[in-house]
């Protein structure tokens, strides 16, 4: 990413790191040597207090100021000259004969060579000077004891600069390391602050596309955690508010169409119902009167009187049924319910129903469950399509045949066909196929006690889905066909509409 907050966040820390370490370096190359010439000084002062009080001890023995003096000069690297009045050395520790020369020169006033006076007191000096000899500065300090002997204590220059500038490669050095190590770590710390960001920004993007599979699972308990948590939330709440919203779009898209096709819907509903109920009304009723007239002499004649009027009530019984449920469903009496499931799930368990009639008529149905698909659609409803269109396949399909039932994408739908061997549907039938009571062949319709109305049913439902629906003849066979919003990878369309159309002439 461009602006990734993972790269800010290292490269903010690794800048903070570099400025801190260049800080500390700017600070001892400027004010170390200093620093380190004032601890010097400080150091002489007490040698100096030291010296003079230990000198002033008459009690002192000459041999342990002298060790004592020897120890604390190699310790700091200070020389040291103590001379009498009569120009005799005391105690000495380091070069000698040039001390010896250089406090006798500061003695009589010789200082040409002075570069800075750090201190004056009226017993004693301390200065940087050059040495003549060497040309080497040296911090110096010099005067006379208490006792009335002089002394001269001596650090060398270079000593101090020396170390000022190894401190200052040493940190240089450690300033590099730390940075790099820092710089490793803050990657590090950096990146497992992120990708949980990285995750949310998944599961943001699935949401995107109505996909609320994706859950946040981090166990953490900061910030980063609380926002998983509320998006988790948010995700549920998105789900059951776009399962209501697709319920009441297309509740109401049905109203709208509802007020002009009520008055025309009941008509046709009555019409239908006579129609339909008359040829098993008037065999129940000559049966009936048979039966009254003494037609049937004796028991097994009346028997198949009884069975006839059984039969015909039976049937009129699942019109009926059949076509009160058509009428709920043209009429919006039943709302469709939108909810996400999977449709070859539904499929392979209605099918698991199904089975045992058609291993009695040897048909074989072959149905692909290697990939779920979840859809967006009244899964009651729907399962009626399914059982609808299954059934009609086993009725026109001869014993031994074969069905296939197949799940497909196609762009933001899916579409489900249930196809069955067996002769073709004349093309001017096609049309018509869906009508209510509308049969193709009458005497085979009736054969198997088929009422015209299951894929009338299949229509309303689709329609009452806005979805669309259809048949084709195929090589071999022929195919039905309804379609539905994937859950994956469909959005809301403006208005509710689907970009496939509603009804099965405008697919095709």
């Amino acid at each position: 990413m461009k602006y990734s907050i993972r790269n800010q966040f290292a490269l903010i820390f690794g800048l903070l790191m570099a400025a801190t370490v260049l800080l500390c370096w700017f600070i001892n190359n400027t004010f170390l040597e200093r620093y380190y010439l004032q601890e010097k000084q400080r150091l002489l002062l007490s040698a100096y207090e030291q010296i003079n009080a230990e000198m002033a001890n008459p009690s002192m023995d000459a041999m342990e100021l002298e060790a004592a003096l020897y120890r604390f000069c190699t310790m700091n690297n200070v020389g040291v000259i103590i001379m009498s009045a009569e120009a005799e050395a005391i105690v000495t520790v380091y070069d000698t004969v040039a001390m010896r020369l250089q406090l006798i020169d500061n003695i009589f006033g010789r200082h040409d060579n002075v570069i800075q006076v750090l201190e004056e007191d009226e017993n004693y000096l301390i200065w940087i000077k050059t040495d003549m000899a060497s040309q080497i500065d040296y911090v110096e300090m010099w005067g006379i004891l208490d006792s009335g002997d002089f002394f001269l204590f001596r650090i060398a220059m270079e000593g101090i600069k020396d170390s000022v500038a190894l401190a200052n490669r040493f940190l240089a050095y450690v300033g590099i390391f730390a940075v790099i190590i820092s710089g490793i770590i803050i990657i590090f710390i950096a990146k497992k602050t992120t990708d949980p960001l990285m995750e949310l920004v998944e599961i943001s993007e699935r949401m995107i596309d109505l996909d609320f599979e994706a859950k946040y699972q981090g166990k953490s308990k900061n910030e980063v955690a609380l926002l998983g948590q509320n998006i988790n939330e948010m995700s549920n709440s998105l789900e059951k508010t776009i399962s209501e919203l697709k319920g009441a779009n297309n509740e109401l898209l049905r109203d709208l169409q509802r007020k002009n096709e009520s008055e025309a819907m009941r008509s046709e509903f009555i019409s239908n119902v006579s129609h339909e109920l008359k040829t098993p009304i008037a065999l129940i009723q000559g049966y009936a009167e048979g039966l009254m007239d003494g037609v049937a002499n004796d028991q097994e004649d009346r028997d198949f009187y009884y069975e006839v009027i059984m039969d015909e009530a039976a049937k009129m019984n699942v019109v009926v049924k059949k076509l009160l449920t058509l009428n709920e469903l043209e009429f919006g009496q039943t709302p469709v319910v939108m909810e996400r499931f999977d449709i070859v799930q539904m499929i392979a368990n209605y099918l698991h129903s199904v089975g045992i009639l058609a291993k009695q008529r040897q048909i074989n149905i072959e149905f692909d469950q290697g990939k779920s698909h979840h859809v967006w659609a009244d899964e009651y409803k729907v399962l009626d399509v399914v059982s609808n269109l299954v059934s009609n396949a086993l009725n026109h399909a001869a014993d031994g045949a074969a069905i296939r039932i197949s799940v497909s994408e196609l762009g933001t739908v899916l579409r489900v066909a249930v196809w069955n061997e067996g002769e073709a549907i004349a093309e001017e039938h096609i049309p018509h196929i869906f009508e209510k009571f509308y049969k193709v062949d009458e005497a085979r319709t009736r054969s198997y006690g088929g009422s015209g109305i299951g894929l009338s049913i299949v229509k309303a439902i689709m329609e009452a889905h806005n979805q669309g629906y259809g048949v084709a003849n195929t090589d071999g066979g022929v195919e039905f066909y309804f379609e539905l919003d994937s859950a994956e990878k469909a959005r809301a369309m403006p208005g509710g509409q689907h970009p496939m159309g509603t009804a099965w002439g405008k697919e095709d």
